[in-house]
């Protein structure tokens, strides 16, 4: 389920009460391919590493438009899916208040 921040951020939960900014993330990818593993050793040598995946195992990496990558311990496609959900809730949203 999608909550929106005074700001007006619109922010997803992503598992052990943290939430992302869905206009921040520019892509969430699976951390099972050689060139995403090397791109996590070098963010952690950089300290560009976010990791909310509270001991758990990381399913997903999720890249963010000010460089960093947020490590989150639920899949690709159900971050994809609250993503979507939220979505489709702001475009219903806007739809009622249309008519």
């Amino acid at each position: 389920m999608a909550q929106v921040s005074r700001t007006g951020t619109e922010l997803i939960h992503v598992g052990f009460g943290n939430f992302l900014a869905i206009n921040k993330v520019l892509a969430i990818v699976t951390p099972t391919s050689a060139p995403i593993q090397r791109m996590i050793r070098e963010a952690k040598k950089e300290k560009t590493i976010i990791d909310i995946t509270s001991g758990r195992r990381t399913k997903a990496a999720v890249f963010m438009d000010s460089g960093q990558i947020v490590l989150v311990a639920i899949t690709p496609e159900a971050l994809a899916g609250r993503v979507t959900a939220a979505r489709q809730g702001k475009m219903a949203q806007a739809q009622a208040a249309v008519e």
